[in-house]
C-alpha cells in the first residue's frame, strides 16, 4: 500500500476566514445589550415596536452631559436599521429638537458626520448614541443655545 505523501507545514498556507454574523443575529445581540444596559454611559436603546420581527426601528435615549447646555435634558433619537445594516449606516434622527452642528433643521443626523461618515460594519446603535453624546460636549456644541425643553420635530 502506498502511503499518502507527508505535507510539509511550510507548504500548508494558513487561511484566515472572517465570520460574517447575519443581520438578525447582530441586531438581536444589540437588543439584548440594550435591554441589559444600565445607562451609565448616558445612553440607552431598544426597539420602538417590541414585536418588530425585522428589528428595523429603534428608539435611543441620550441623557444630556453635565456642564453643557444639554444638561438635565433627555433626548429621543430614532434609528432605522435598513435591510443592509450593519454593512450600511442606519438613518438617525432626533425626535427631540436639538441644536448641534451635526444635526440638520429636520433633526436628521448628517450622513457625513463622524461615525456616520466613516461607517464600519462593527459599529453599533450604541456607538452612534455614545458618539452623539460625546459630540454634545465638543467645543462646537457644548454652549449652543437649545430649543425649549420638550419640543419635538414634526
Amino acid at each position: 500500500q502506498a502511503l499518502a505523501p507527508a505535507v510539509s507545514p511550510v507548504v500548508v498556507a494558513e487561511h484566515k476566514m472572517a465570520v460574517i454574523v447575519p443581520r438578525s443575529f447582530r441586531l438581536l445581540d444589540e437588543l439584548e445589550k440594550g435591554q441589559k444596559g444600565d445607562a451609565m454611559s448616558g445612553v440607552s436603546w431598544g426597539l420602538s415596536i417590541p414585536d418588530d420581527i425585522t428589528l428595523s426601528s429603534w428608539n435611543g435615549t441620550i441623557f444630556g452631559p453635565h456642564g453643557t447646555t444639554f444638561e438635565n435634558r433627555i433626548y429621543s433619537v430614532l434609528v432605522h436599521c435598513g435591510p443592509q445594516y450593519p454593512d450600511q449606516v442606519p438613518e438617525v434622527k432626533f425626535g427631540t429638537r436639538i441644536n448641534m452642528n451635526c444635526v440638520d433643521t429636520k433633526g436628521q443626523v448628517k450622513p457625513t458626520w463622524g461615525i456616520m461618515g466613516h461607517w464600519q460594519r462593527q459599529f453599533t446603535v450604541e456607538n452612534i448614541l455614545e458618539q452623539l453624546r460625546r459630540e454634545m460636549t465638543s467645543s462646537a456644541n457644548r454652549k449652543l443655545p437649545q430649543p425649549a425643553e420638550g419640543v419635538t420635530y414634526s
